[in-house]
């Protein structure tokens, strides 16, 4: 028996690694002779350089930057196994994470740091860039990643605008006198959202509200980008805000979409090309997977979806364990799931969850592995009867 261990992190609590080392003595609990392999996954937010680096072989890189409200904080970027190509998480510079609930302003939240982490790794001589978007406390389209490299933000006064999304209102003139040397970048964007940069669908409608915006501030926003835009596509001769994933991290994408003439990639996809997923799915009987919750996002291009989009066309099954899980049955069947789990095993608080996350996710592994073992004893055994099926109980 072969099971295959390919979970996301459960984000505010446990690490793919640790939810892949958590399933793992669940499973041993269940099948002590069960061959079990870890292949800890991310789709290109928290937790993507981690997976990349730890399966290319490469190392991280740590550097003093801007955090999303201006404080300095420490962040790291990866370099892979090839010794040229650098993974940067926009999470680890601007990241939602770095600001406690109450100081959340998406007003002037900035992906300052994020852009000194790309530009480090410029001035170290890489060119080629992965940038995983997702986790952000920012609003301000990438406006500020710009900035780091060089690009200069004026308005009507001929001022320098200041840090966050809702001075783009403000925006007039843009300055880039770095751009042509920028074009020798080849910049990846591993995203796992296709929302555009403006309107219902975009970036300060959907996320802002999750960034701590009002209301009030997620018009302010809305008409902040909508400037930014307009200027943009009249200083590059381009239009990108409607392009999918333009809107992710707050409107990130584009701006590498449309100053860095970034691709865009399904994260989930090249994470699991560089662990070699398909490989080892091939040769699995169950495939374990998870994130913190299971709802409609998951989807379009999160980790399980990627996960159930491989096994599917190997025949191999896979249940889904996640601290919440919304998805019904018809969601199951559309991405391919044998079933969905929640780990919670009583009822508790947010907090108790997070804090018991490892136990749970053992637990819960060690029973979703008995019932499946005790599944396929008894289907194992009927198949050697001949198919007969035993009578119904009374």
């Amino acid at each position: 028996m072969r099971i295959l261990i390919a979970p996301d992190s459960f984000k505010g609590s446990l690490t793919s690694r640790q939810v892949a080392a958590a399933m793992a003595r669940g499973v041993k609990r269940a099948c002590p002779k069960a061959e079990v392999m870890c292949l800890p996954l991310a789709d290109g937010g928290e937790g993507t350089m981690e997976v990349l680096v730890a399966a290319t072989g490469g190392r991280t890189v740590p550097v003093r930057v801007t955090g999303p409200l201006g404080e300095p904080v420490t962040a790291h970027y990866g370099v892979l196994g090839d010794e040229k190509t650098v993974v940067v998480e926009l999470a680890a510079a601007s990241g939602l994470n770095l600001v406690p609930p109450e100081r959340r302003d998406p007003l002037r939240a900035s992906t300052y740091g994020t852009g000194e982490l790309i530009r480090h790794a410029w001035e170290a001589g890489y060119r080629r860039f992965l940038i995983g978007l997702g986790g952000s406390a920012t609003n301000d389209g990438g406006a500020g990643l710009l900035q780091a490299l060089g690009v200069r933000l004026y308005d009507a006064e001929g001022q320098l605008l200041p840090p966050g999304g809702a001075a783009l209102e403000r925006l007039a003139r843009i300055e880039w006198p770095e751009r042509d040397a920028w074009h020798a970048a080849t910049v990846t964007v591993l995203c796992d959202v296709d929302n555009p940069l403006l309107g219902p669908r975009g970036a300060s409608r959907v996320f802002g509200p999750q960034k701590g915006a009002t209301p009030e501030m997620v018009d302010a926003l809305e008409r902040a980008l909508a400037r930014w835009a307009d200027v943009t596509a009249a200083f590059l001769g381009e239009d990108h805000r409607h392009r999918p994933g333009a809107g992710a991290a707050g409107g990130t994408g584009f701006a590498l979409m449309a100053y860095l003439r970034a691709a865009v990639r399904p994260g989930i996809e090249a994470v699991m090309e560089a662990v070699g997923f398909a490989e080892q799915a091939s040769g699995a009987d169950l495939i374990l997977t998870g994130e913190g919750k299971l709802d409609r996002q998951t989807l379009h291009g999160k980790t399980v979806a990627g996960v159930c989009r491989v096994a599917k066309d190997r025949g191999v099954p896979v249940i889904a364990l996640a601290g919440a899980v919304e998805l019904e049955g018809q969601d199951c069947d559309a991405l391919g799931l044998a079933g969905a789990f929640s780990i919670l095993s009583r009822p508790m608080t947010l907090s108790e969850a997070l804090a018991e996350g490892e136990r749970l996710v053992e637990h819960a592994a060690e029973q979703v592995v008995r019932l499946w073992r005790h599944a396929s004893r008894r289907a194992n055994r009927m198949e050697r009867e001949g198919g007969r099926v035993p009578p119904e109980t009374p």
